[in-house]
């Protein structure tokens, strides 16, 4: 029986109990697993389950992680994309042992080819796509054999050496596997395993004119690698048939395919046919956009890879898809910046306050940086007679319990003094110019002897020392929890609300932001310094707001 102390200890997942199985019974003394994206993209919020789940596994058993590019398609990989997966990857904190890419094996995979050949197991077809399609029959009823399936091994060893020395055209021939026109499993039925593309590789340059197809190479390659455990998403399980079909009639090493769920977010979208769409036709500014789910996109948003990992670690592992609410993924990065996040105060929207009977000059005052962290240290705030507070914090005729300043109203400004409302300048049409108030010199934070007590509290900056910085708050890309393409198209659904630019005062002490520092703007949210900020021009986007205002505007709705 279990010891009570470990009541509380993480159940494990299903992928945890068959390792732990085979590491008990002595299948495996170490196991392997491996990351392997398509470079044709940058990696999204979808991959970093992936990511964490692979590598999570042999930080917390004996073993190691590759990162292993799928490079088989030439025309839609770029370098670009492995030098964003390789960033993303380690900014997510995980070091692979072994970078591998499908195309180093594409001399192996070739022979491997040949042998299925030799073997009976392989021909060329001369069909086309269209042909094959009508050949291949529904999931009820058989398809047809194609009417070159039965050529000789030394007719289609030949073809197929012909088809690698290019002289077909793209589309021309393709080699197929040999199985069952009648299967059950669709793809059971004479998988393609090449096809012809002239297309220059990224790393192979024009050497091959033939690729591998995703079954072909993918199996093979973790068998090369001797992973023990391949993990894929469940879409991927009628494919583990030819997996093992593959591996066993090549005889090579019995690598094995588990799948799990994927865990789909809500008001976005991971496609990357459609991420594709919204960066070509500049609904956003590129990849790395803050509105993006790419991790690139979270990371310049403010989020932190502690954040994600602990948003990846609660979505869990499971062999049922599921859909889970961006509310989530909002609640872990805000839990981090709590804890992390310097405080800062930034007014947006500003009135002037005039404190009348405040005389001194170059008085600079002390805030926490960090409440949550004893070892933050303080901060100096320089104070003034002339400041700035947001106008939604004044309010001339209030009403009963409001507790921000209004005429006859006294408010405490945060690590300052306690000030009352005396009057209100107007200019000609009644808008409201400048609040004069006067302060009580006695109450000053941390040394407070004036025995008054105020319920509220103002964030302002000095006027006279406040820097002008630009502020871009992001919200969702989309206004509907599903956008898809059933009804339209599903970019018809994007918030034009996701972005707001605005202009804020902010404290001094924000000049020397940098860009991995994290920030909570007083009263209005997390922030971090944007790549487009200069020295001249201090930009910072908005990770996300203090609460979740999402959540009311849906019970509104």
């Amino acid at each position: 029986m279990a010891d009570a102390t470990n009541k509380e200890e993480k159940s494990l997942n299903f992928l945890e109990e068959i390792i732990e199985e085979h590491l008990n019974n002595g299948t495996y003394k170490s196991i392997v697993t491996r990351f392997p994206p398509e470079p044709n993209g940058y990696l999204h919020i979808g991959h970093a389950s992936s990511i964490c789940l692979n590598f999570g596994l042999t930080q917390k058993y004996p073993g190691y992680t590759n990162l292993r590019f799928d490079d088989t398609n030439p025309v839609t990989e770029e370098t670009e994309y492995v030098e964003s997966i390789k960033d993303d990857v380690r900014w997510l904190g995980f070091e692979w042992k072994y970078e591998r890419y499908a195309s180093d094996y594409f001399d192996t995979l070739y022979e491997y080819a040949l042998k299925l050949i030799d073997k009976g197991l392989a021909y060329v077809d001369d069909s086309t796509s269209e042909e094959m399609a009508a050949m291949k029959g529904t999931p009820t009823e058989p398809g047809k054999d194609s009417p070159y399936r039965n050529r000789s091994v030394e007719e289609n060893r030949d073809l197929f050496v012909r088809m690698k020395n290019g002289e077909f055209q793209d589309g021309a021939r393709t080699l197929r596997a040999k199985i069952d026109m009648a299967h059950i499993n669709m793809l059971m039925r004479d998988p393609i395993l090449y096809r012809i593309k002239h297309a220059h590789h990224h790393r192979t340059g024009d050497i091959w004119c033939i690729y591998p197809m995703y079954d072909f190479a993918h199996g093979q390659s973790d068998s090369i690698e001797e992973v023990t455990h391949s993990i894929c998403t469940m879409e991927f399980v009628p494919h583990r048939e030819l997996y093992d079909w593959l591996i066993e009639k090549l005889e090579i090493y019995p690598s094995h395919q588990y799948e799990f769920a994927r865990r789909n977010i809500n008001y976005t979208v991971t496609s990357k046919r459609k991420l594709l769409q919204l960066v070509n036709e500049n609904y956003v500014t590129g990849w790395d956009d803050p509105r993006m789910p790419t991790i690139s996109g979270l990371r310049r948003r403010g989020y932190t890879p502690e954040s994600i990992r602990e948003f990846c670690d609660r979505i869990g592992v499971a062999k049922r898809d599921n859909m889970v609410d961006v509310g989530l993924l909002e609640f872990c990065v805000r839990e981090h910046l709590n804890k992390i996040a310097l405080r800062r105060m930034v007014v947006f929207d500003p009135i002037k306050v005039v404190i009348t009977n405040y005389n001194g000059s170059g008085e600079v005052l002390q805030s926490e940086n960090n409440p949550e962290d004893a070892n933050a240290g303080l901060r100096e705030i320089p104070f003034s007679r002339e400041i700035y507070i947001e106008r939604d914090d004044f309010m001339e005729n209030p009403p009963k319990k409001y507790f921000r300043l209004a005429p006859g109203q006294m408010v405490r400004l945060k690590s300052a003094y306690i000030i009352k409302c005396e009057q209100v300048i107007k200019a000609a049409d009644g808008s409201i110019v400048e609040i004069h108030c006067t302060y009580m010199p006695e109450s000053k934070s941390g040394s407070d002897t004036s025995g008054i007590n105020v319920k509220g509290t103002l964030h302002w900056v000095s006027a006279a020392s406040a820097l002008e910085v630009e502020v871009r708050e992001y919200d969702r890309l989309f206004r509907v929890e599903y956008p898809t393409d059933e009804e339209g198209d599903f970019k018809d659904y994007i918030n034009p609300g996701s972005l707001k630019v605005v202009k804020g005062y902010a404290e001094p002490a924000l000049a020397a932001a940098k860009p991995e520092d994290r920030f909570q703007f007083l009263r209005k949210g997390y922030y971090c310094l944007d790549k487009d900020a200069t020295d001249e021009k201090l930009i910072f986007n908005r990770t996300v707001t203090l609460k979740d205002g999402w959540a009311k505007e849906v019970k509104k709705g």
